[in-house]
């Protein structure tokens, strides 16, 4: 059996902010989704998937959000270091948490880190500083 990656799914506990959150990163995210429970959209040839809490519930009555720390981790790529910081500047500006500043990572890339409405840790990145 040979089985391709097709979606990422995040499960969200609030749509809209979520939306909001990743349409400001970039990604093409339609406009009235408050009452939705399933919002997707393409990435790359892969499918970005958002499920609320109660979609899921809807089909597995006993899930329940992990605890502890997350899981996954997105990364969003930038075109220089500069694009970064302004990245980092914009988003926190509007609301979205950071969680790490810019800075210069050992491995030779400009960093920053951002925590989407649920959590889930996403990174901003550039090549060589």
């Amino acid at each position: 059996m040979r089985l391709t990656p097709a979606v990422i799914e995040l499960v969200v506990a609030d749509m809209s902010a979520t939306v909001a959150f990743y349409r400001r990163l970039g990604l093409d995210l339609p406009d009235d989704v408050a009452s939705e429970g399933h919002v997707e959209t393409t990435v790359g040839g892969l499918r970005l998937a958002f499920d609320t809490h109660e979609m899921i519930r809807s089909f597995d009555p006993k899930w329940s959000p992990p605890q502890g720390g997350h899981r996954v981790a997105l990364a969003f790529e930038a075109p220089s270091p500069a694009d970064v910081d302004a990245a980092y500047e914009e988003l926190t500006a509007a609301g979205a948490v950071g969680h790490l500043a810019p800075f210069d990572a050992p491995w030779g890339m400009r960093y920053a880190v951002l925590v989407d409405p649920d959590g889930t840790p996403v990174d901003l990145f550039a090549g060589s500083v």
